[in-house]
């Protein structure tokens, strides 16, 4: 009997050796030219630059968070944090106020933020932001992203707002004193002093102002608070969780909330301020978050703070810090 007639195999697919970082460079470079960048920009930019293996390193071995929420807000807001808070918002009131006016966010989120980015802008990165981001962007793991990031860089440095050779930052190519990557730098920052170039690196009213832009941008309310922290009875858990489930949609730290219900309906289910006292009957949503055994109601203009960096850690990290830096 003849031999069974098998189906031809499938054909395995070729996958396309990585170009030389040289080759990936000058087809990058082709690549920037038609999307605008000058080529005086392309030369100072880019002629010489190598990869930066540390960066690559740096990406794959990001520290795993193993504190709980509630371990990393004690280690974090430290009283040396809260009390340099106080210091640069009474050193800064004058600019912050006039920021504030501008922007309506208050002059103390705005410092919390400074002082989680960059440690009050002690520090902001040493890294060279065009070789990190080129790095990144011929590593194929996230080179699309980084690609975009790196024509953003270019189209600041083409616009004249920093010279090449300061442009420095983070591994992860964020920039200046607000930690902002090349994209949210174009959207958001701000020359606030005047002198015709977004300076996110050395002067305080780009910085200030570029912050509280962002924040705005993202859905900042004037005059409204951030949120507040709540106490939650253990008789009341279930109710709770029966009339707030977690929400569906959003990233991991909107995940973790509860769905928004008007702070008169959190009054009604028994939740009160950490005195004892009753919430306000009012219309305002608020969403709770769980920090270990601390319970927050969180309100709108929380989610701005998400917008900066979506994590719980970040989040109430600024918040606090905020309320205690008054």
């Amino acid at each position: 009997m003849a031999a069974q007639q098998l189906p031809p195999p499938h054909p395995v697919p070729q996958i396309a050796p990585q170009p030389t970082f040289t080759a990936w460079l000058a087809a990058f470079r082709a690549d920037a030219a038609g999307r605008g960048i000058s080529e005086a920009t392309l030369d100072r930019a880019l002629d010489g630059l190598e990869p930066l293996p540390v960066v690559v390193d740096r990406d794959r071995s990001q520290a795993e968070i193993v504190l709980t929420l509630d371990q990393y807000l004690e280690r974090r807001l430290t009283r040396a944090m809260v009390k340099t808070a106080r210091q640069m918002a009474a050193r800064h009131r004058s600019l912050l106020q006039k920021v504030s006016a501008k922007y309506g966010v208050p002059p103390t989120v705005i410092v919390a933020i400074w002082g989680l980015e960059s440690n009050f802008g002690r520090f902001s990165g040493v890294r060279p932001t065009i070789a990190t981001l080129a790095t990144l962007a011929y590593d194929p793991r996230r080179s699309a992203m980084f690609r975009e990031e790196l024509i953003d860089a270019l189209k600041i440095l083409d616009h004249g707002d920093v010279e090449p050779a300061a442009m420095r930052g983070s591994w992860a190519g964020a920039l200046g004193q607000p930690q902002f990557m090349p994209s949210s730098f174009l959207e958001f920052a701000q020359d606030f002093d005047g002198d015709g170039r977004r300076d996110i690196w050395k002067s305080m009213p780009d910085v200030f102002a570029s912050i509280a832009n962002y924040l705005s941008a993202h859905g900042w309310t004037k005059g409204q608070t951030w949120g507040r922290e709540v106490k939650v009875p253990s008789a009341i858990a279930d109710r709770v969780a029966e009339a707030a489930p977690l929400q569906i949609e959003g990233c991991l730290a909107e995940r973790q909330m509860t769905v928004a219900l008007p702070l008169r309906e959190w009054r009604s289910l028994g939740v009160t301020t950490v005195a004892g006292a009753r919430l306000p009957n009012s219309d305002v949503d608020a969403s709770l978050v769980a920090a270990g055994p601390r319970r927050f109601l969180v309100y709108p203009n929380y989610q701005a703070l998400l917008a900066y960096n979506c994590v719980h850690a970040y989040g109430l990290s600024v918040a606090l810090l905020s309320d205690r830096g008054r």
